[in-house]
This record gives C-alpha cells, sequence and structure tokens, in this order.
C-alpha cells in the first residue's frame, strides 16, 4: 500500500514507459487556479507581443518612442539615437507594428512612430494575477 502524499505508481503501467505523477488528492499538492486558461487565440495574440518585446533593440526603440516629445518619434532619429542602421530600424520598427505596439504615420519622406498604450494596457493585463 503507497504511503500517503506520494507519487502514484500504476502497477498495469509500470514499464510501459510512463512517469510517476503526482496525487492531485494529496494534502501537498497545491491547488489549481480558479481561472479559466487563456483561450488559444487570446495565448498566440499575447505570444506576438511577447515576442516583439523580447528583443533588447525594440526594447531600447520602445523607450525612445516613449520618451520623446509629443510621445512621437520620427524615424530619422531614431538610427543614429540607437546606433543601428535604417535597414535594422526598419526590421524592428515593422515588428512593433505588427504586434501593435506602435502605429506608424508617412508624414512626407519619413515615418512617425507612436506608442499604442492600448497595446501596453492589454500586456500589463496579461501579467496581472487580476482579471
Amino acid at each position: 500500500m503507497a504511503a500517503p502524499n506520494m507519487l502514484h505508481l500504476d502497477p498495469a503501467r509500470i514499464g510501459a514507459g510512463s512517469a510517476p505523477t503526482a496525487d492531485p488528492t494529496s494534502s501537498e499538492c497545491a491547488p489549481g487556479a480558479a481561472d479559466d486558461l487563456l483561450a488559444a487565440d487570446e495565448a498566440a495574440a499575447q505570444a506576438t507581443l511577447f515576442k516583439a518585446l523580447s528583443d533588447p533593440t525594440r526594447l531600447r526603440l520602445l523607450r525612445y518612442v516613449a520618451a520623446s516629445p509629443q510621445g512621437t518619434a520620427c524615424a530619422c532619429h531614431l538610427p543614429d539615437a540607437l546606433g543601428i542602421s535604417q535597414p535594422t530600424l526598419s526590421h524592428h520598427m515593422k515588428k512593433l507594428v505588427e504586434a501593435g505596439l506602435v502605429t506608424r504615420e508617412q508624414r512626407g519622406r519619413w515615418a512617425h512612430y507612436t506608442l499604442n498604450d492600448a497595446t501596453l494596457a492589454r500586456a500589463r493585463a496579461a501579467l496581472s494575477a487580476q482579471p
């Protein structure tokens, strides 16, 4: 007889490649979250958002745009400010726009980027334990 609060080994599955599992009725088993799991489509959207945030250059770009007067930065200033080339800037800004973190507005020859506060609020909410 197995001792309480121990791993449950199913004798019928021993040797069949199964790993021991924790006994969910054990008093040592932590309860699951009261909330439902994140919906698959929302999880995919959040993953895109957090992938965009996972790059140091993109984080620096977001910070630069956020700190810019009026919350908008012209692409003409970004390469020199961050020490990156124009093609590198274009690549990273495209990822930020696709993730919805910034909006892009063409003004003559230059693109201007503005932080999307609603998307940043969604990112904060996704990390929050509050519904």
